[in-house]
């Protein structure tokens, strides 16, 4: 509407009241002084307003009042539905999660609650014991479910990833619903021009924060999943963030993200090239590429030279010494202890150089007070020249303060 009134496309705006027209007095001004540069005639149906100045105390005063009016229904919506989830009732939340029917007071005899659909709560229990028990990976799930043809709560039989994600954390399953688990607070400020490659700039006006888990409040629910299959479902994810090496195609990179370039440092990742450009039904080679030797990364300048590596001859060194390593337990055993070893030693050092940081910093606190000093005339030549000296002793790292420690 505002892009038409300063087109010209509209000549004469309809407002119920004042509050319609915006919640926020600076939007309220906003908009009316938009309007009125534009040539655009503002009308409130509910109440005339003129040209004069009572009338634009009063459409002041109504836009106050909308603004106050609408932070103390959101407070008070917020301190019910709190409430509500202290109370256990699940009229706090706004949704149901798959597999649960929210069924609202009018229809619970007064009470709201969460009916289960059996036929989605079987498939949240195959979903959690594909993760949990049989250890796959989301996109398996997800291909698993589109060959089945599950459709999902929107009619859809494409799932994703990030969803089945969110279901897989959701602690409704095992009976405990989360309220107050996140909050929308006010987004940072709309750019003037969108991002390069976005058609439009962002017009999300929030954000959502998380809460710290000692604000979360747990509401019962019906129980579809078991905990222990639960908790292997987490545990699983976890593994799976960790590694992240399922695709496709397959697990075909083992060792994407764990190895390293010896010569710049940057990670190696998986890249196919095939046997035979003119027969690619002969397949094709799997390499180990280092990041560094990709200029297009670097501003079109390689910052490494080294060579790819086949996969299947590094995977097989690679799986040779950790054989060899698990063979004779005392080596890892030995290993583990000199790196903890090393970590306690470490913390130790950090601590003493973070004392003697401290304590030259407040030698030299000490000496520019007593320079300060001396240049207002506070103290005389002949106390001046002791006192620096002294300071200048106790710093660490010098003469004295060495042969001291």
């Amino acid at each position: 509407m505002r892009d038409a009134v300063a087109t010209g496309e509209i000549e004469r705006v309809y407002v119920l009241a004042p509050d319609r027209l915006a919640r926020r007095y600076a939007h309220q001004v906003l908009l009316m002084e938009e309007f009125h540069r534009a040539g655009a005639e503002v009308i409130f149906l509910n109440h005339a307003i003129g040209g004069t100045a009572e009338d634009d105390l009063l459409l002041q005063i109504q836009g106050v009042i909308a603004e106050y009016e609408r932070s103390k229904i959101l407070e008070r919506s917020r301190r019910g539905r709190r409430h509500a989830a202290q109370s256990g009732l699940v009229s706090a939340f706004t949704t149901s999660p798959y597999s649960y029917r929210y069924v609202p007071k009018a229809l619970g005899a007064g009470v709201a609650r969460f009916d289960v659909v059996p036929e989605e709560a079987r498939v949240v229990r195959l979903i959690f014991a594909w993760v949990g028990l049989e250890r796959v990976s989301l996109r398996e799930v997800c291909r698993r479910l589109q060959q089945a043809g599950v459709m999902t709560r929107r009619g859809s039989t494409r799932w994703y990833a990030a969803t089945l994600g969110g279901m897989l954390t959701n602690t409704a399953y095992i009976g405990r619903a989360i309220y107050g688990h996140a909050r929308y607070v006010s987004g940072p400020p709309k750019l003037l021009r969108p991002l390069r490659g976005h058609p439009d700039p962002c017009r999300r006006p929030s954000v959502r924060v998380k809460v710290p888990r000692e604000e979360w409040i747990e509401v019962p629910v019906p129980a579809l999943v078991d905990a222990a299959v639960f908790e292997a479902a987490q545990m699983q994810l976890q593994e799976n963030r960790q590694r992240k090496r399922a695709s496709w195609t397959g697990p075909r990179w083992l060792l994407q993200g764990l190895t390293v370039c010896r010569r710049c440092g940057y990670a190696y990742y998986g890249k196919t090239a095939p046997q035979s450009k003119r027969d690619p039904a002969k397949g094709v080679y799997c390499y180990y590429r280092c990041s560094g030797t990709d200029g297009y990364r670097f501003d079109g300048h390689a910052v490494c030279d080294n060579l790819q590596i086949r996969g299947d001859y590094l995977e097989q060194a690679v799986w040779d010494r950790v054989r060899a390593l698990l063979q004779h337990p005392d080596r890892v055993a030995g290993e583990y202890h000199r790196r903890l070893a090393q970590t306690q030693a470490h913390a130790n050092r950090s601590e003493d150089v973070l004392q003697l940081e401290r304590q030259i910093a407040r030698l030299e606190r000490g000496i520019g007070r007593l320079i300060d000093s001396y240049a207002e005339g506070v103290i005389e030549p002949d106390e001046f020249q002791p006192r620096i000296t002294g300071l200048k002793r106790a710093e660490p790292g010098s003469k004295s303060s060495v042969g001291r420690q």
